[in-house]
């Protein structure tokens, strides 16, 4: 890795951190998941520098683009605007505190662990062969197809949820 590429990766990492902090700092809701949208797309660019650009555009279109565009109708749905400002001093608290802690334990996993040796079938000469989208669609419509499924029940069950919680209301 040249000098260029660590810079250019330690400048995307500073505004994942950034943006990251500002999701729990931000007292409105709106700017909040406004930050949220650029931690994901920081990671988009993560995933571009590590060869994978199947993921890095998953990351934006679902992530980025669905899942957002879900968290914002609930927010705007739900006007979440005038409740959240009162708690929002210890849950501020509550995250730090966490959030440190998990840092201190990635620390010492990461100094303690070592390196898994890779396993399965495919290697990079299968990747160069099929490519990256087909083996993830052959992969997740065989062996993980529940998983997918019940992952976009839930999505719906979340959705019709906040229509309820904000019926209520009006």
């Amino acid at each position: 890795m040249d000098l260029l590429q660590q810079l250019f990766f330690y400048l995307v990492a500073l505004v994942t951190l950034v943006s990251g902090f500002l999701v729990i700092r931000c007292k409105n809701p709106i700017n909040s998941a406004i930050s949220l949208v650029m931690t994901f797309f920081c990671l988009a660019v993560f995933y571009v520098m590590l060869h994978a650009p199947f993921m890095a555009a998953v990351q934006i279109m679902v992530y980025a683009g669905a899942i957002m565009v879900l968290i914002m109708f609930v927010i705007m749905l739900l006007n979440l605007g005038s409740e959240v400002v009162g708690r929002y001093r210890h849950a501020v608290t509550g995250a730090l505190v966490a959030g440190g802690l998990l840092l201190l334990q990635l620390l010492i996993l990461v100094k303690q662990g070592g390196v898994s040796p890779t396993g399965g079938t495919i290697n990079a000469q299968t990747v160069e062969a099929v490519g990256h989208t087909e083996l993830i669609g052959f992969a997740m419509f065989t062996d993980f197809l529940l998983p997918f499924e019940i992952a976009s029940i839930l999505l719906l069950v979340a959705i019709v949820g906040a229509v309820v919680l904000a019926k209520r209301e009006v």
